[in-house]
């Protein structure tokens, strides 16, 4: 893949998806700039991408404040002088699993500042640097909860489908700039996430796995091929889309 010298800002890059794309990343020669809201984590994903041959570094970022978006955007254009890529990564599912009735307020408002909000914001300072320097290309993470309906999980679902929805409208708007906005969907993949889940039952694990043709789940550095791949000038046609990696669950 076509990523060498590529400037990246992954944010949820502590852990999971983020971190095995941070890492895939800097495997390929791309500059990497690991954000999380656990700088210990961001800071040692950076640590092995250096200690692999790469080039990395680490900034704090709640994406919830916008002020904190706009610093890691601002930070990284002075270093690097550009922002070639931002991978939207960093999201959280809700406490509980529990139907639309019962959906508590605090689940709601967590998971869409994070998985919604977060996203817009990191969408639109990004796109502004990139309109200044007249290229980028941005990928976001939802998920196929964002393609789908996915019962007992109100607030993650509605915060996919916008990530849907906001990538396709912004690749709309800027294809015409030169910025590419293409989403990667996920299915059950091994993740912090999927351990919450798997924790509410103890056969929820073969439950799942029926609904998966390839009767597995997906693993993190599966899903960062693809987040390299629409990141790098490989897909350079491709504007609007979205990937999904679930191994055949959506089928």
């Amino acid at each position: 893949m076509n990523l060498k010298e590529k400037v990246v800002i992954i944010t949820g890059a502590g852990s999971g998806i983020g971190a095995a794309s941070a890492k895939l990343f800097g495997t390929h020669g791309a500059t990497v700039v690991t954000s999380d809201i656990n700088l210990e984590n961001a800071q040692k994903v950076a640590e092995e991408i250096k200690a692999a041959g790469g080039s990395a570094s680490a900034i704090k970022t709640n994406v919830t404040k916008f002020e904190e978006v706009e610093s890691l955007i601002a930070e990284t254009v002075k270093v690097h002088e550009r922002l070639d890529v931002i991978v939207n990564n960093a999201g959280i599912g809700g406490a509980n699993q529990k139907k639309t009735a019962e959906h508590t307020h605090e689940d709601w408002h967590n998971v869409i500042a994070v998985n919604q909000t977060g996203v817009f914001y990191c969408m639109q300072v990004a796109l502004q640097q990139m309109m200044k320097q007249g290229h980028g290309n941005i990928v976001n993470i939802a998920s196929l909860a964002g393609l789908k309906a996915s019962g007992n999980n109100l607030s993650y679902s509605a915060s996919k489908f916008a990530v849907v929805g906001m990538t396709k409208s912004a690749a709309l708007e800027y294809g015409h700039k030169n910025i590419r906005i293409n989403a990667v969907c996920p299915g059950y993949t091994h993740s912090a996430l999927l351990d919450q889940l798997l924790s509410t039952r103890d056969d929820m694990g073969d439950i799942l796995k029926r609904h998966i043709p390839m009767r597995r789940f997906g693993e993190a550095n599966e899903i960062a091929e693809g987040v390299c791949w629409l990141a790098s000038d490989n897909s350079k046609f491709i504007t609007g889309q979205t990937l999904t990696l679930d191994g055949g669950t959506s089928l």
